[in-house]
């Protein structure tokens, strides 16, 4: 059986960002088989496309006339349709985290990065964090949605987790979330403001990358608590128990070649039929939706 690459492990290989790879696997430059929700490519693929490339090649960047999108949730998907009729422009989606999109925006490997990141101290969303990573960049950041977060238990919830406290004193198995996404932040921080030190959280260490595979975890019995939001409980068979409203975010950065983005972005996100779509996918507040957040001077 010939040898297969993942992603990331393809990006290494070739020195580029794994989001160079996946736009090439939408313009079906690069060939990909999946094993389960994993994409890999194979070796030989590879190696033709390095052969097909190497007189007068250079290294493959992203096309100045598409349009990155960090984030896991369904919303941006919406955004992304919104975005490509009113700019003509291409969006790809990259599944990041909120800590390493953000960083992507950063490293100017994405446009628009989505975060719903805790603080415990300030008890606010994303504000305090942006202010200390985009500290050399000027960025406005807009709501997109609000949403519950909390805890997915199993049906019936037989241990009674109604609270972070619960967690520790009911001697409850977690599955957590990946270290730099909003979820673990969440997590992370009301442990910290409830002084319950991880060590005492039996599973703290075993870790999903996404919101349905923490739930389909507890679903499978494999824990009995995660950390998630309301939407995927209601696509797993498992109950939710809300823990805080949370706000979901995205951030763009200002410079003069975004102004066009940011503003269809605004225009969108404050339209009604965009918040009437967003709205009749169930699960999400739109009050806010399309608000300035916070903007830097």
């Amino acid at each position: 059986m010939s040898q297969s690459y993942t992603v990331e492990e393809v990006a290494q290989l070739l020195r580029v960002s794994k989001l160079t790879i996946y736009d090439l696997i939408k313009k079906e430059e690069l060939p990909i088989f999946r094993v389960g929700r994993q994409m890999r490519i194979d070796k030989n693929d590879l190696q033709s496309y390095i052969h097909q490339h190497k007189t007068g090649a250079t290294t493959p960047t992203l096309a100045t006339d598409k349009i990155v999108i960090c984030g896991q949730d369904i919303v941006l998907d919406v955004l992304g349709k919104y975005l490509e009729r009113a700019l003509g422009r291409k969006v790809l989606r990259s599944h990041e985290g909120s800590f390493n999109g953000v960083l992507s925006l950063y490293n100017g490997e994405c446009d628009i990065a989505s975060l719903h990141m805790y603080d415990g101290d300030t008890n606010e969303y994303n504000t305090p964090y942006l202010k200390k990573i985009l500290v050399s960049h000027a960025y406005v950041l807009l709501n997109l949605v609000q949403r519950q977060a909390g805890f997915y238990v199993q049906k019936g919830n037989p241990l009674a987790i109604h609270s972070v406290a619960d967690i520790s004193t009911k001697n409850a198995t977690i599955i957590n979330r990946e270290k730099g996404s909003g979820a673990r932040a969440l997590l992370d921080e009301q442990l910290r403001t409830h002084h319950i030190a991880p060590t005492h959280v039996l599973g703290y260490t075993n870790e999903e990358a996404s919101h349905i595979d923490v739930a389909a975890a507890v679903a499978n019995k494999q824990a009995d608590v995660g950390i998630g939001i309301e939407k995927t409980a209601k696509l797993v068979n498992v109950d939710f128990v809300p823990l805080i409203t949370e706000r979901y975010d995205i951030v763009l950065l200002k410079t003069v070649d975004n102004t066009a983005l940011i503003e269809a972005v605004q225009a969108i996100l404050q339209s009604d039929a965009f918040k009437a779509e967003v709205a009749a996918l169930g699960d999400y507040d739109t009050a806010k939706t399309g608000q300035i957040m916070y903007e830097t001077l």
